[in-house]
Order: structure tokens, then sequence, then C-alpha cells
């Protein structure tokens, strides 16, 4: 729950750390995408470790390591400091994700392995979920240090009852050596494409800044490709992907975590900017969202035990659709109970998507191959919120550049010019405006206005972008086997 928590703790956080170190939309990203980058890239190799190891000295490991980073991010000055540890946090995060998981498969018979699976996905859907109400709650009282300085008390209790309770498992000594180059040749990759994807809004689809990591992303992904076919036992063995299944559920996972985080970032910056709400109360805005994650992820476990992920995976596709086209709607005065209607929408449609893209992945896998498919699962979910913000950001950024100069007009305001406009932008996308030194109060109101205004229009346009990516997702979803995850197999779906 702690790895959890703070990959969506930060969203109401974010503000608070632009205000203080003076950092730029941009710069703000990088505070979501280097812990998600630090957890994608490093967790399948941290499943590796573990295997190899063993699962309770991971665990202890991960969270020592994770409480660590945790006071290095609350105690850092600047922004670029902040963004190194936040990585080295998803780093350490990654070491415990698949340890827990380990150890929740070596400790429970196969007949209870479902339920224990769903209670996990529970908490960690309400982990995802109260992380804007917990950040509401810590940066209002203390400030958005406490948002990382409360993984302290966590950690010590987590760290006392691990070694006092969690039993010694024994590794896996008979695997081949580490595939050191496939880590290698991942990490640059998928650094290079989000460093991309973050630098293109501001500088432009066809800036050097950004065509740079995409040639060096469409270099080292192709050399990954060829060199997995190479080792005897590679990163991430390509012939699972064959399963229609197994791919179409990476994808979803992908798309499911684009909607999730890539909204809970615009979405904080549209309840404290645009409404002026405390973080408190935009925490408190996003409950349904919390509460019925919490609620729906053990239903969805237990409806896939009977039908299988098929169906309640493109139900919960439709879900999430249709609740991020209700948030495309949201006004300057919208009420909250369409906030909520929105929320629970797309609270229901994401544990279903979850559970059932978890289980199209690691139950249509060999049971020799269920570590990595774990890993390649969260690296999915990791990876995709980081490209929901990035994405979402740059098609908040393009469109704040086109239509704040109407707004301003239509308010008998000058039009800012190309050089104020690049200036405002990163302003303007995070709920503020840039008003003049000395505007009274009609000029203010004006300026505001028009900037809300700008903004909408960019968060409007990301969440229908949003909505219809998902819409199409259900009709892929569509190619799934039917039936229940591992039906079929020759080997149980679990080894005790």
């Amino acid at each position: 729950m702690m790895v959890a928590l703070d990959g969506t703790i930060v969203a109401v956080a974010n503000p608070a750390i632009g205000r203080d170190l003076q950092a730029s939309l941009a710069e703000l990203q990088w505070v979501t995408h280097g812990y998600l980058l630090g957890l994608a890239v490093f967790l399948i190799t941290a499943g590796k470790l573990g295997d190899r190891f063993g699962y309770r000295r991971m665990y202890l490991v991960g969270v020592v390591g994770f409480v660590v980073a945790s006071v290095a991010i609350a105690l850092s000055s600047g922004v670029v400091l902040l963004v190194a540890f936040r990585i080295l946090q998803g780093i350490f995060g990654a070491v415990l994700s698949p340890a827990a998981m380990g150890l929740l498969r070596t400790s429970f018979p196969p007949e209870r392995l479902g339920r224990a699976f769903g209670l996990f996905g529970s908490l960690l859907s309400a982990a995802n979920a109260a992380g804007p109400i917990a950040g509401g709650l810590l940066v209002s009282a203390f400030g958005w240090q406490a948002a990382f300085l409360i993984n302290v008390p966590v950690g010590a209790v987590a760290l006392g009852l691990g070694l006092w309770l969690l039993a010694t498992d024994r590794p896996d000594t008979t695997r081949a050596r580490f595939d050191l180059t496939g880590v290698a040749l991942l990490t640059v990759a998928i650094f290079s494409l989000v460093w991309a994807l973050v630098e293109a809004p501001g500088a432009g689809w066809t800036a050097a800044v950004t065509l740079a990591p995409l040639a060096v992303f469409a270099v080292f992904g192709a050399a990954f490709v060829l060199w997995e076919r190479r080792p005897a036992d590679p990163l991430l063995p390509l012939a699972i992907f064959r399963n229609p299944s197994v791919s179409i559920g990476v994808v979803l996972m992908l798309l499911m975590a684009l909607s999730l985080i890539g909204s809970l970032f615009f979405v904080t910056f549209y309840l404290q900017g645009v409404l002026g709400l405390s973080p408190t109360r935009a925490g408190m805005f996003l409950l349904p969202l919390m509460a019925m994650m919490g609620i729906a992820s053990p239903l969805a476990g237990r409806l896939l035990d009977r039908v299988g992920a098929k169906i309640p995976t493109i139900a919960g596709l439709l879900s999430s659709a249709f609740g991020l086209f209700l948030l495309s709607r949201l006004d300057t005065d919208t009420a909250f109970a369409f906030v909520a209607v929105a929320f629970l929408l797309l609270g229901a449609g994401l544990s279903l998507v979850m559970t059932g893209a978890t289980a199209a992945i690691v139950g249509n896998v060999p049971v020799r191959l269920a570590g990595v498919a774990s890993g390649m699962q969260q690296s999915a979910m990791q990876l995709g919120g980081s490209l929901g913000t990035a994405v979402l950001g740059a098609v908040m950024s393009m469109t704040i550049i086109a239509t704040l100069p109407g707004h301003y007009r239509a308010a008998d305001l000058a039009a800012p010019g190309a050089g104020e406009l690049a200036a405002m932008q990163s302003t303007v996308a995070q709920g503020g405006a840039v008003v003049p030194e000395g505007a009274d109060a009609a000029l203010t109101q004006a300026v505001t206005a028009a900037s809300h205004a700008a903004f909408l229009d960019g968060m409007h346009l990301a969440f229908g972008i949003a909505a219809a990516v998902m819409a199409l997702a259900a009709a892929l979803a569509l190619l799934m086997r039917p039936g229940t995850a591992g039906a079929g197999q020759a080997e149980p779906v679990a080894h005790v």
C-alpha cells in the first residue's frame, strides 16, 4: 500500500511543490514520471532478484530503501534533487512490489490464492485512490514534505512486523545469470521515450530535444527486442506475447493506468486552481473514486472466477470511458454530485479492468514464467501512468497555447504575444493565471476567467481523448479468450 499510495499522493502535493520550489509544469510532471519510471524500469529485474535471493530479504531491503528515499525527498531544496530521489524511491518500490506478490504466492494454498489476491488488489486500489485524500490532509496541515515523511512511521511498522512475522523463504538458485544487457537496453529505451513526451509540449515535436530521445528510444527498443532472443534466461521472454490474451492484457493495463494517473494529475489542478478548493477539500472530492475502487476490486475478483475475464473487462472499459466523458464536461460551477457520479463510474470500471487485465496476463502464461508475468503487469501499469501524465500534458499545453489568445480577446483584453504565451502556458496549465502587477479587481477577474477557460478547453479535450481511447480498448478486449484465466493449462496456476 505504501508503494501504491506514493504513486498518487503527489497529485495533491504538486501545486504546493510547484509554489515552494518554483517548478514548471514539465518539472512537476517529472515528480510523477520519475517515481513511475523507476518502478516500471526495475520491476522485472527486481522480480528476478527475489527469485534469486528470497522474497522476504528483498521485501525488507525494499522497505528500508523506500523510507530512506522518502526522507531524502522531503529534505530536497530543489526540484532536480527531488526528482532524482523520486526515481530512487521508485526503484525501491519496484523491489517491494514483486516481493510482496511472491510472499503471498508462497504463503497461501492454491484454493485460497484467489481470495488473497482479491484482498491484495482491493488494498492497492484503495491506496492508489486514497493518495489525494491523505495528501490533502497532510499538505494542508504540515506542508508538502509531510506527504513523504508519512512513510517513516509506516515503514517502521512494516519493517518490524516483517522481521517478526515473515518466514524465510527458499530462494531459487538454479536460474541462469541475470540478463544485464536486456536491463540496460530497456532502461535507456523507456527513459528516452518518457523524456521525449515531457519535452515535446514545451519545445515542440520537431525540436531536437524531442526527436533525439525518440531516436534513442527507437534504436534501443529495437535492440532490446533483438537481444531478448539470445539469452538462456531473458529479461522478458518474447514468446509469452504469442498468446493474444497476454498481449491484450498488457495494452489494457497501460490504458487503465494512463486514464487513472493522468486524470488525477489534472483534476487536482482543476479542483484547487479553477474551483479554488483547499488541498483537503480537493482530496474529499476524490473520495467516491477511492471508495469505489476499494469496494469493487474484491467483487471483481469473484466475478472473474465465475464468468472469466473477458466480459467484466469490457464492462469496466465502457464504464471508465463514460466516467472520463463526464469528467470532460466539468466547468467552473459543476456540482459535487456530478463529479461524484463520474468518479464512481471511473472507479468501478478501473477496478474491473485492473483485475481482468491482471488475470489475462498472469493467468495465461506457464507457471515457470509467473514471476516474469507479474513484473510485466506491474511495469505496464507504472509505465502507463507515466505516459498518461506526459500525453495528456502535451494535449493540455497545445490546447492552451491555441485557445488562450481567443479567450483574452473575448474578454476585451490584449491577446498575449508568442513570447508571452509561452511564458504563461505553464501557469495556466496548473489552473492559475498570470495577472499583471498592480491590476485592479476587474482586470484580475477578466484575466483569471480567460485563463480558466483555456485550462478547461485543454482538460475537456484531454479527457475526451482518454474516453475515446478507453472505448476503443473495449473493442480490443473482444479479442480476449473467453473463460477463466489459466483455464485449459496443463499445470496449476500456482505452486506452493
